[in-house]
């Protein structure tokens, strides 16, 4: 496959990974989620790593439109080089900052990249995404890395919602298999992945898919690898402003998820909500003081108050 000079090597992978064999796949696999180690590795090594020989890895190296793999190399070095170099980027453009510009110019990025995923969101994907997640037996999510806590509260409002939902923590491979082996086509995964894409995340859709269960991702753009097996994609801006990721647009995009599910169960939501604070006054979970049981209004309950919960002064 033919790419300009200037396309980086990891969006390299990325757009060809879909066409590649299950060996090149695994290499593939392994330099993004080790591209720290794999930087440094010869083919011979990189081969015995995942368990192919020298002469696939030197022919990856070449389907990516590189002469071999020595030249692959030196470009995978540049990307970790500016990947490492972004602290000494983020020096340059806030060096003589202030802590209050700082905090300006930071808040005014993420203002800009949920106005972005305003305009540019997709709503009859969004309301698929709602349908599908109703309707599955079971609810898999799947977020690794810096997109970890997303998968985390996602999943935690889930469980206010509906029951059988499984968060993939992990990180080995393998474990991931084990814990989604019973998915089906009754079933559904929501994979939540951002640039620097996981490929672990992205071999978990793919496996749901070839078990025929629904596919939902929530990612940053049509050309993120993480669509390809997606039968439903939700778009959110992610753009790095610092030496972090911007994840405030992809949360606002689940918060809405979390409240317009609600609004489909309702009755349910609120008989759920009202027995689980029963059950924190009754066991003493929370102070009295702490608690403020469940509004008529569940809509303004979810928006407004975690579970119910309002901290008083």
């Amino acid at each position: 496959m033919k790419f300009e000079a200037d396309v980086d090597v990891i969006t390299r992978i990325n757009e060809c990974y879909s066409r590649m064999s299950k060996g090149k796949k695994n290499i593939a696999s392994y330099i993004c989620d080790h591209y720290e180690q794999a930087v440094f590795m010869t083919a011979a090594e990189l081969g015995k790593i995942v368990g192919m020989s020298e002469s696939t890895v030197v022919r990856f190296a070449m389907s990516l439109g590189y002469e071999g793999y020595p030249e692959f190399q030196k470009a995978l070095a540049s990307w970790v080089g500016d990947k490492f170099g972004s602290v000494e980027k983020v020096g340059r453009r806030f060096g003589k900052s202030s802590e209050g510009e700082i905090l300006q110019a930071i808040l005014t990025s993420d203002i800009s990249n949920i106005q972005h995923t305003i305009n540019n969101i997709d709503v009859a994907a969004f309301k698929t995404a709602v349908d599908i997640i109703l309707k599955a037996r079971t609810v898999y999510i799947v977020g690794l890395r810096s997109c970890e806590p997303l998968a985390d509260f996602l999943h935690f409002y889930l469980n206010m919602i509906r029951g059988n939902n499984v968060l993939i923590r992990t990180t080995s491979v393998s474990e991931m298999f084990e814990q989604m082996i019973r998915i089906g086509d009754r079933d559904c995964i929501i994979g939540i992945s951002f640039p620097r894409y996981s490929m672990r995340t992205l071999k978990c859709m793919e496996f749901a898919n070839d078990r025929n269960a629904k596919v939902i991702t929530i990612t940053d753009s049509v050309h993120s690898p993480m669509n390809l097996y997606s039968s439903c994609n939700i778009l959110a801006k992610s753009e790095m402003a610092s030496i972090v990721d911007s994840l405030v647009a992809p949360l606002s995009v689940i918060n809405a998820l979390v409240v317009a599910l609600c609004m489909r169960r309702p009755n349910e939501v609120q008989a759920d909500l009202k027995m689980l604070e029963e059950t924190w006054n009754n066991y003493q979970v929370y102070l009295n003081d702490e608690i403020d049981f469940a509004s008529d209004d569940l809509g303004m309950h979810l928006v407004n108050t975690p579970l119910g919960r309002k901290d008083k002064e």
